[in-house]
């Protein structure tokens, strides 16, 4: 951030009065600017013994497979972000059931929220930002070929779940890469 959004000015890098952190500050007019972690939502939407997966069409991690899922908007719920994602990126129909999976992703920002979801039929399709929508059996999973180490992890949980015949809530945190390389 260089410019305050309120009044134009530039901005500040430091530890404003009663803070702990450094944050943008406008001199001109004292607005705080806080950035905070974005939340992504989503679902792991369900038909019969299948999965909806769908190839992603932007960047990043194009042209690999993960669940639908995106930010949430303001002034909507986890479960109407999971509800449009789905329908936006597979032109699916979900009924959302239970929270399934919380991930902190603090090097990026994120906290991925996921869902089991209920498709209302099989009729899949990609959205704009979508290559490809298609459900997958367990067998047909392109592991190697998952974007995100989130959905990795929560599709992991939900085979082994699956297998067990019962869905606990699963929490974790996703470490950058570089920390997990030092090790």
């Amino acid at each position: 951030m260089k410019f305050c959004s309120n009044c134009g000015a530039p901005l500040t890098l430091k530890v404003p009065a009663g803070d702990t952190l450094p944050r943008h500050v406008c001199d001109a007019c004292s607005t705080i600017h806080y950035q905070n972690p974005r939340m992504v939502v989503g679902c792991i939407a369900e038909w019969e013994d299948r999965i909806l997966l769908c190839r992603r069409g932007i960047e990043p991690r194009q042209g690999l497979w993960t669940v639908p899922a995106g930010y949430m908007e303001n002034g909507e719920t986890t479960f109407q972000g999971a509800m449009r994602e789905t329908l936006e990126e597979a032109n699916a129909r979900v009924e959302i059931g239970a929270l399934y999976a919380l991930y902190n992703i603090p090097h990026i920002s994120q906290v991925y929220i996921l869902f089991r979801a209920r498709l209302l039929d099989a009729d899949v399709q990609p959205g704009a930002e979508t290559l490809e929508a298609r459900l997958f059996a367990e067998r047909e999973i392109p592991w190697d070929r998952i974007a995100f180490a989130s959905v990795r992890n929560a599709l992991a949980h939900y085979y082994d779940d699956r297998r067990r015949g019962e869905f606990p809530f699963h929490m974790g945190t996703i470490e950058s890469p570089a920390a997990t390389s030092k090790r």
